[in-house]
């Protein structure tokens, strides 16, 4: 018997193995169906896909056996990955020099023949093999060959995957962290930027109050704007503070409301001091999901059309139906409506249109943006067409 040789680069190749993350890590069906697939071609009582650690050999998938590893000394795959582009085909490992004595070819189960293809990292750093194995002696036609490679490109792919599946996994928790971080930050500029805003705002009440008649009008006027100015950058850091919280909506956090009683709710929320009509949906759907989500959606939507309206009687409708598997709302309005150049950049955040609304105010560019996320968070879309003078619609979906 003889022990198989290190190979030249085995530092890097036990360091590209171990970021695998893959030894001792429970069956899984997409490796169980190549072995099983490749013993069935190669017509062989066993076959395994063998990993090489520094002093084993373990088996991530296996037909045919009950063991779980064995010694490296001992194991044929240790051979194979000396030469990474070849397969190693044994035909009698009995008549062979480098495994006679072995234990594995005295086994109750001996290994007589074997064939075993190389698995390769992408930058050609052999992990293990693919390896079919049996009791008697056998010599593989080059079908069986060929098979045997292109099942093992399979597993390599699936190495592949792993790793980048992996680089994903730890990208997407980094960002977590970082999401987390922002939103610490959010809430903690926020609340100290409006305790001194709100005390601006109650200053110029007070000194509107005591000094009303030392003032001319234009002291009063500038009063006027420090507070007005005070309100608008308020509401916009509250809106910065609910844009990144946008995110925080659980979508397991869901249960079963009627669509109609929520959406009068709102109405009745809003306050609405014009002249106004809203149309709810001729359905009153049982709707399952967030609703603190769907609510604010809502409010962003139909707060906006109440907003840029610059009709006497302003005219909402609100529209829903039921798919087979996701419900469709809208919300249109009479409104002035949306540039056709500016369609495309609504939902972008801090984009604006330039309309002031009904209290000569300019937006902020964040509601929609807000409201672009969390019908994100229900696996919907959202769209918007609009025609100047005459409507702008919203079209969203919400996936059961």
């Amino acid at each position: 018997m003889i022990v198989a040789a290190i190979p030249k680069n085995e530092a890097q190749r036990l360091e590209a193995l171990h970021s695998l993350e893959i030894l001792d890590t429970p069956m899984d069906g997409d490796y169980e169906h190549i072995t099983a697939l490749a013993a069935y071609i190669c017509k062989t009582e066993v076959s395994l896909i063998s990993l090489i650690d520094k002093d084993r050999q373990w088996f991530k998938s296996k037909k045919g056996t009950t063991l779980c590893e064995t010694s490296r000394d001992n194991s044929f795959c240790a051979h194979a990955i000396l030469k990474p582009n070849e397969i190693l085909e044994i035909p009698d490992a009995r008549k062979d020099l480098r495994f006679i004595e072995n234990p594995l070819t005295k086994a109750d189960e001996p290994v007589v023949f074997y064939a075993g293809i190389p698995l390769l990292t992408t930058d050609g750093m052999a992990m293990g093999s693919l390896c079919v194995i049996d009791s008697k002696p056998k010599i593989l036609d080059e079908g069986q060959r060929m098979a045997l490679k292109s099942l093992g490109k399979q597993v390599e792919r699936l190495f592949d995957l792993r790793l980048k599946n992996s680089a994903l996994e730890q990208a997407k928790n980094s960002l977590s962290k970082h999401n987390d971080l922002l939103k610490d930050f959010a809430g903690t500029v926020s609340h100290d930027l409006k305790m001194p805003l709100s005390n601006l705002i109650l200053t110029s009440d007070i000194l509107k109050k005591k000094y009303e008649g030392m003032l001319d009008e234009t002291g009063l006027t500038y009063l006027g704007y420090l507070k007005k100015s005070s309100l608008s950058m308020s509401k916009y850091i509250t809106n910065i503070l609910a844009h990144y919280e946008s995110t925080a909506y659980d979508r397991d956090d869901a249960h079963n409301f009627q669509l109609n009683e929520m959406l009068e709710d709102l109405v009745d929320l809003l306050d609405i001091k014009y002249e106004c009509e809203v149309h709810l949906p001729d359905t009153n759907f049982e709707i399952h999901c967030n609703r603190s989500a769907l609510e604010q959606v809502f409010l962003n939507l139909i707060g906006n059309s109440l907003k840029y309206n610059d009709k006497k009687r302003t005219i909402i409708s609100i529209g829903a139906r039921e798919m087979e598997n996701y419900f469709e709302f809208s919300v249109r309005d009479n409104g002035r409506g949306i540039e056709e150049d500016k369609l495309d950049t609504i939902f972008t955040l801090f984009s604006t249109i330039g309309h002031l609304d009904r209290d000569g105010e300019k937006g902020h560019g964040i509601g929609l943006s807000t409201v672009e996320k969390l019908v994100d968070s229900f696996n919907g879309t959202i769209k918007v067409s609009s025609e100047l003078g005459k409507y702008t619609e919203f079209v969203f979906t919400v996936k059961k």
